[in-house]
Formats: C-alpha cells, structure tokens, sequence
C-alpha cells in the first residue's frame, strides 16, 4: 500500500506531475546497457520533488565521476503505468520509488537490498521498517519515507473537563473521554467511513497485540483482535465518539478536530501544518497512542527505493547511489524538505530536536503495518472499509467474521 493513502495524501494534494516519454538525464545520457548510467524512476510528492532529486543527482555526479543519473518523475497517478510499460519493454528502472514491491519481488526483478546497499546503511533502518521490505525472508525495499500515527489531544478541553494529563492505557483514554463527553463535546473520533477504517483500526488491534496478519495469513478474527473491537464497539456504546463512526471520513473528522470540536483522535504528522495554517490558536499536544497495557504501539506506513536487475555491470553503481542517499546529512536534508519522516535511526536522532516530531519519532521502532506482501491484503483493505463501520449496530465477533471470510476468499 502506496504512503500516499496516508502521508502522501496531503502533502501530495499540489502535486505537481512532470511527464515524459522517456528519461531526462541530468547530464549527457548513456546508452542503454550503458554501465555509466543509472534510470531513477520516482513520483512527485510536491511541487518541489525534482528539484529536490536534481539537487541529489548534481552532488552525487559530482563525487562519482563517470556515473551518470537520469531522472523521470511522474505523478502519483501515472507512476505505476508508467513502470508497467517500461518493464514490458525491457526497459525497467535500475532504482524505483514506489509502493508495492512484492510482485516484482515474486518474478525475480529485483535485487535484495544487501546486494546493492552496504551494511551500514542495512543496519541503519529502523527495525520495524526494514522487516516491512521483506519477503520470504529477504529485505528488496530500502525504506524511504515513514509515517506513523500519534494522539493529538485539545487541551482547553482537557482542562475543561478535569483531564490532567494525556492517556496512556485504553481505561484512561476511556476515563478522558467520558469527562469530556460530558461537556457536550465528542472525547475521541473513531472515523470508521470508508476513507480509512483500515487504518484507525489496525491502530487499536496492534493496540492490544493483534494485527492483520503477515505475508503468508490474514488474521482478523483471533482473540486479541476480538478484545480490541469490544472496547471500539464500548467506545461507541458509551456515547464517547462523535455520532455515527460508520460514516466518519478521516479528513473532514481531522478538519473538525483542528477547529477544537473533539477532545481526541489519532493523527498524521502533516495534522501540524494543518493546524497551523487552519486554526493557529488551537491549544493542543501529541502523545503516543494509547494501548491496552500501555506498550508503545503504532499504525506505520511507508514508501521504499527498490532496484531492478537491469545489468549486473551497474549493481556497484546503485550500491553507491543508494549509499550516497541514505547518507545522514543527504538524507535527513531530502526527508526535512519533503516534510516527511525518516525512516532511519541516525534520522531521528538528527531530527529529534523538533518538538512537533519528536512523539511520531519517538513511535517509529513500535510501528506496525499492513500485510501488503500477501496476495489478500486488497481484499481484506475492501472488506474493512466496507465492514468495520457496522461494528455500531452488530457485534465485534460478527463483525471480523465477515471480514476474515473476504480475506479467506481472496
């Protein structure tokens, strides 16, 4: 699953698409099968992108004489199209910024990530992101970009209501809710619309253990699962969400948040910026997420860099590319930039001084993400947006049965 569902999604919005039939070299480009020359294929996630990676490929041509870069960037809409065309036609991308890698991994189109990237930039990777880029047992991806989710919390109606401080556990996140509820305000948000279910429940599973299985099962309806939903469905029952869950949006429930009309809800870090440019004067703080025992737990999302098997003459090439970039200072300066997370340690210690970043820094180890390496994660990521809505009206064991059951089918 692409980060543009989450992260990507906002800061994407202005995206600005730059189309070509080809490969546009930043200095004079090599032919094909040309060992000299690397093809980097990567979306824009801004107007500023290809500039960004112009600026990447000047500094890296100019400390490796005789590599040249090519750059084609395309818009979130054409990017995978475009890669399908060019695969057909022999010419893939020696590296790709994109989403879904297991495919390619599956018919044997990609490098494994140690065999064109040093150990030092391996180990470099935080532990959950990395695990993420496997498959069978073998990292492909080079995690690019991160997002995680945080707690955002209103303050004036924390004081309000008596709350003294940010809940750690379910039972304290139900107690702040419920003290505010009672002011007449929503405690907490649960958009469980279409848009995101996904996402806000796999927060609250992995909350409590449980998850959505990984690349060899689909496991919705086990045991922990189940306790989750029960206290989602409890949440609801108690009067502690905004009316209707089953048709809350994510977005709009975000734009009523930043306006100071709910006391909770669980956010991106572009949520920030947001509230920054809508209602400055909002009073408010990010926590981690709550959890059942209270151990770090998160909903984690994320982009990569994988590398085709074009021509064995150029693994050194991309090996010393993707070194070059993942470099602490080349890094963390594309990553400020872009506005996004890093997705390496060295990373967040270079970037831990932001005070609006440090609790989705500080989350990023805890993160857990969607099984998409399994050939069921599309079905199962319909069922849930379709589904988890009803947990409202119906049970939680009933719930998650339907759900397991598309999965199962898939």
């Amino acid at each position: 699953m692409k980060i543009r569902t989450g992260l990507v999604a906002i800061t994407a919005a202005g995206a600005l698409a730059v189309s070509s039939c080809g490969f546009g070299g930043s200095g004079d480009s090599g032919g094909e099968g040309d060992a000299g020359s690397l093809d980097l294929l990567v979306p824009s996630y801004s107007d500023g992108t290809k500039a960004l990676w112009e600026g990447v490929i000047e500094e890296f041509e100019a400390a490796n004489e005789g590599i040249t870069v090519n750059l084609q960037v395309e818009s979130w809409e054409n990017l995978e199209s475009v890669l399908q065309t060019k695969i057909q036609a022999g010419e893939a991308p020696d590296i790709y910024n994109g989403g879904a890698f297991s495919a390619f991994a599956d018919e044997g189109l990609l490098y494994p990530a140690n065999e064109v990237a040093s150990e030092e930039t391996i180990s470099d990777f935080q532990k959950s992101f990395a695990e993420n880029e496997t498959l069978d047992g073998t990292q492909y991806g080079l995690p690019l970009i991160a997002s995680v989710r945080a707690l955002f919390y209103n303050q004036d109606l924390f004081d309000a209501a008596g709350v003294e401080a940010p809940p750690t556990t379910w039972d304290e996140l139900h107690a702040a809710a419920q003290k505010i509820s009672a002011t007449g305000v929503p405690g907490y948000g649960m958009p469980l619309g279409s848009e995101e279910a996904q996402g806000e429940t796999l927060i609250w599973f992995a909350g409590n253990g449980g998850g959505f299985g990984d690349e060899a099962e689909i496991t919705v309806d086990t045991p922990e699962n189940l306790e989750a939903a029960g206290f989602m469905k409890k949440m609801i029952s108690d009067g502690l969400t905004q009316p209707d869950p089953g048709a809350t949006q994510r977005t709009p429930m975000l734009n009523v948040f930043a306006q100071g009309q709910i006391g909770m809800v669980y956010a991106l870090p572009q949520t920030v910026g947001q509230i920054e440019e809508e209602n400055p004067d909002l009073n408010y703080g990010i926590a981690n997420v709550p959890t059942n025992s209270g151990e770090p737990s998160t909903l984690g999302v994320a982009d990569r860099l994988m590398a085709f098997k074009n021509d064995d003459d150029k693994q050194e090439n991309i090996r010393s590319f993707m070194d070059f970039f993942f470099a602490e200072d080349n890094y963390v300066d594309w990553v400020e930039t872009e506005g996004f997370l890093p997705t390496t340690k060295s990373g967040s210690e270079a970037m831990g001084a932001d005070e609006d970043l440090l609790p989705f820094l500080e989350m990023l180890p805890s993160a857990k993400f969607y099984p998409t390496t399994n050939p069921g994660w599309n079905a199962t990521d319909g069922a849930f947006k379709s589904l988890m809505g009803q947990l409202e009206d119906q049970d939680p064991q009933t719930v998650l049965t339907q759900i397991q059951a598309k999965a199962d089918a898939a």
